[in-house]
């Protein structure tokens, strides 16, 4: 079941970079997540998800820049595969091998941000071609999916 939340995980990862880790941390430093003793222990150490956060706010805001590029340019992609990977490895850990959730997250990664870039386009033109709703859309989708995830992977 492990491997079914680290590939979930990874499709958020593929909508939102940071999203998916700052939910990650935050279930870690709440003990959600039982990382401790293992090396991804620090996603519980106090300051951690703090500097999610900021850099899943920081990205929301900058994902509604006219110049922010494609989700699908190689920057961006591998971003989001290795953070659907970096997730997808501390769902895994706690119930066993982090190296299957590692592969999983990486898979959902790829098949989000290839969907959610349709998703988004499709929503804007479904708004007469304007971006900000649809992107707000999936900022919420990201958000409660990565929320949701985490939870049922608890």
């Amino acid at each position: 079941m492990s491997y079914l939340y680290a590939l979930l995980i990874g499709v958020t990862a593929g909508s939102r970079t940071f999203t998916p880790p700052a939910v990650v941390s935050w279930a870690a430093r709440y003990q959600w997540l039982h990382l401790s003793g293992t090396p991804l222990a620090f996603l519980g150490a106090p300051a951690t998800p703090f500097a999610f956060t900021l850099l899943a706010i920081g990205e929301l805001i900058y994902d509604k820049l006219p110049s922010t590029p494609s989700r699908k340019a190689p920057t961006g992609f591998a971003a989001r595969i290795v953070s659907g990977a970096f997730c997808g490895a501390a769902l895994s850990l706690p119930g066993g091998s982090a190296f299957g959730g590692v592969i999983a997250g990486a898979i959902g990664a790829i098949a989000g941000t290839l969907s959610f870039s349709e998703l988004r386009l499709r929503l804007a033109k479904a708004f007469g071609g304007r971006d900000l709703p649809a992107a707000l859309i999936e900022d919420a989708c990201a958000i409660a999916a990565a929320v949701w995830v985490v939870a049922a992977a608890r």
